[in-house]
């Protein structure tokens, strides 16, 4: 046994690692054998791009904005008559209806003396007049809590803030992006609303679609090119809700049936008009315009240029892909179509 450990078991591993290196040698430099490699394997694939059967469908123009609770600003209190604040007809804080009389505005307007002269003896007689005095009555403008800074026998120039109007009520604001506006042209007067953990959606009035508001610094490009515009909405009196509570709000502008739709993926454009690639019988295709209707998001109603049946490409074509030239009415890289 003392043999077989100290003599034999050692011979054996050493031919083993004799044999293994010999063998990745022989790899090293002489290479592997593929002459039974089967070389009538060659790839049979090809490139085809996807294409879709123009259909007819219904598409509905619902966009959801994500949004937030906000407080409605303060109106402000102008002054109607350049003068002297003579009475204050309402208290700082007081809670005031629309057209409350908050103050009254006294003008004193000199006039020229009256000058007389006696034909007979030549005297000159004159008599002073009294001051022209108009009086103005500054009404709040809307329902709320009045704040009112403006002071008794202060001097005034028409349109001065004399005092605002906080009315204490709520509207959802939100931001929207190119895409969005474009969508909600022409939109409706009022929307439904969900607020975050709040009551059961419920329909706001005084839909309002507008610009971003301006904050008179530098542009943001970055938030420029994500957002630009707003919507703001009324909560209706009798709905709970808190400054700061996020809310969506889904604006419904518009349903067509039974009309021609394709995917958006395959229509170069968004809005009114557009650019489609029609598929010939022979498997070439063409850039056809197009007039663009409503969509959804994932489809757009083709109101002209398509009927259905027809075969379009899925998507936009690649430049200059399968072959063909780079279209340069895509806008791609510059150093390819000049400009």
């Amino acid at each position: 046994m003392g043999v077989t450990r100290r003599i034999i078991f050692p011979t054996i591993r050493l031919i083993l690692w004799a044999v293994i290196a010999a063998a990745l040698v022989k790899i090293a430099f002489a290479g592997a054998d593929v002459s039974t490699v089967d070389n009538s394997l060659q790839p049979t694939g090809a490139i085809v791009e996807p294409t879709v059967e123009v259909a007819t469908g219904t598409v509905t123009n619902a966009v959801t904005v994500q949004a937030s609770v906000t407080s409605d600003a303060a109106v402000v209190v102008r002054a109607t008559l350049a003068g002297t604040v003579s009475k204050l007809l309402a208290a700082d804080g007081a809670v005031v209806a629309a057209g409350t009389p908050v103050l009254e505005i006294r003008q004193e307007t000199p006039q020229d003396p009256i000058v007389k002269t006696n034909a007979e003896t030549g005297e000159v007689t004159t008599t002073e007049r009294k001051p022209k005095v108009v009086i103005e009555t500054v009404k709040a403008p809307v329902a709320g809590t009045l704040a009112l800074p403006t002071l008794k026998d202060q001097v005034v120039s028409v349109g001065d803030e004399v005092g605002k109007v906080a009315p204490g009520t709520l509207s959802v604001t939100g931001t929207l992006t190119p895409d969005q506006q474009y969508r909600l042209v022409g939109a409706p007067t009022q929307a439904a609303v969900k607020l975050n953990g709040g009551p059961a959606p419920f329909d706001c009035t005084g839909l309002r679609v507008g610009a971003a508001p301006s904050t008179g610094t530098e542009p943001d490009t970055t938030v420029a090119a994500s957002t630009s515009g707003t919507v703001t909405c009324a909560i209706p009196a009798g709905v709970t809700a808190f400054p700061g509570l996020g809310a969506s709000v889904e604006i419904t502008n518009g349903t067509a049936a039974d009309v021609v739709v394709v995917p958006i993926t395959a229509v170069q454009g968004t809005v009114q008009k557009g650019n489609v690639w029609v598929v010939a019988a022979d498997g070439s295709n063409e850039k056809r315009p197009v007039g663009l209707g409503l969509t959804d998001g994932e489809n757009v109603q083709i109101t002209e240029g398509l009927v259905a049946g027809d075969t379009i490409l899925e998507f936009i074509p690649v430049p200059g892909g399968a072959g063909k030239p780079v279209d340069c009415s895509l806008n791609y890289d510059p150093a390819v179509c000049g400009g």
